[in-house]
């Protein structure tokens, strides 16, 4: 079975509306996770941790997808 890799990150954003982080330099990583659920558990945890800033976003990169080169690479939204 092939292993399906997940990073958790997150940090300040400019702004609610928009997936720009204020400072990269200062973007949290969670961590890399062997599976969806324990990234997800993961992602949960910091984003309830940090609720009361309306600022903060974490995400969970399917990490699996950028390495596997069987599959097609699928168009990358770009930010901002």
């Amino acid at each position: 079975m092939p292993q399906r890799l997940h990073l958790v990150f997150g940090g300040e954003l400019v702004s609610p509306e928009k997936n720009v982080f204020r400072d990269v330099s200062q973007i949290h990583i969670v961590g890399m996770f062997p599976d969806y659920e324990s990234a997800h558990r993961a992602w949960k945890a910091e984003a309830q941790r940090t609720v009361d800033n309306a600022h903060m976003r974490y995400f969970i990169a399917h990490i699996h997808r950028l390495r596997d080169e069987e599959t097609a690479a699928s168009p990358t939204e770009e930010l901002g």
